[in-house]
């Protein structure tokens, strides 16, 4: 898989570039976003990592040029465990965290779960999945409501995607960091909770009824009001 690394600190994405080599993947580095986004243009990574701190262009604003014309899963790394920076984040279209100081089996986690996700999504199978006035298709990747066409974050389009294959079935919150991310995340607690609200901000709009429910204390659950 290709890998873009985005970071002004030549001695992380050093480190990145070997570690990344080392485990087959063909890393590209770039050290502003000027270059990152050129870079991107080029090579077509299938996942982006791109630090937040960066001189000229911040990461917040190449994560949202990247959007503009790409769904390529990106990774940020972040100085700061906030919980705001995370929602800033998905505004913008991230997909994952990574805070600094890291620990590589921790970075070489997230990359797999992020990878395994764009594997199984090229396997496109055709099929639309239907639930109230909300529709799914899995081929292109288009969620709509109402007609309206939804614009998700991998992540999101992944959350999406397990709702609506067991509608009205009370996922719990384990269940759900398990299928999604796959790893121990327990050190986040926060990060299913926070996607949950950018989903929810997503597909919810005052005309329309509330589809996705938390059942407290429990999970979650896609079902009509």
């Amino acid at each position: 898989m290709k890998i873009l690394v985005i970071d002004d600190d030549k001695k992380i994405t050093s480190m990145m570039q070997r570690v990344l080599t080392f485990e087959g993947h063909e890393a590209f580095i770039a050290y502003n976003g000027e270059e990152g986004l050129h870079q991107a243009d080029e090579c077509k990574p299938d996942l982006v990592i791109l630090d937040i701190m960066m001189p000229g262009m911040d990461g917040w604003e190449v994560c949202r040029r990247l959007r503009m014309h790409s769904d390529v899963p990106i990774l940020m790394l972040t100085a700061r465990d906030e919980v705001a920076d995370r929602v800033r984040g998905l505004d913008v279209g991230a997909d994952d965290y990574l805070v600094k100081p890291f620990a590589l089996e921790e970075l070489l986690a997230r990359v797999r779960a992020l990878l395994r996700r764009v594997r199984r999504l090229g396997q496109g199978n055709g099929l639309v999945l239907n639930f109230a006035d909300l529709t799914l298709d899995l081929e292109i990747r288009e969620a709509r409501r109402g007609g309206e066409v939804i614009s998700l974050t991998t992540r999101e389009y992944e959350l999406l995607k397990l709702f609506m294959q067991h509608p009205r079935q009370v996922l719990t919150r384990n269940q759900i960091m398990e299928q999604i991310w796959g790893y121990d995340f327990s050190g986040e607690s926060n990060v299913l909770e926070v996607y949950i609200g950018s989903l929810r901000q997503k597909l919810e709009h005052p005309q329309a009824p509330k589809l996705l429910h938390t059942v407290r204390g429990v999970g979650y659950t896609l079902r009509e009001q």
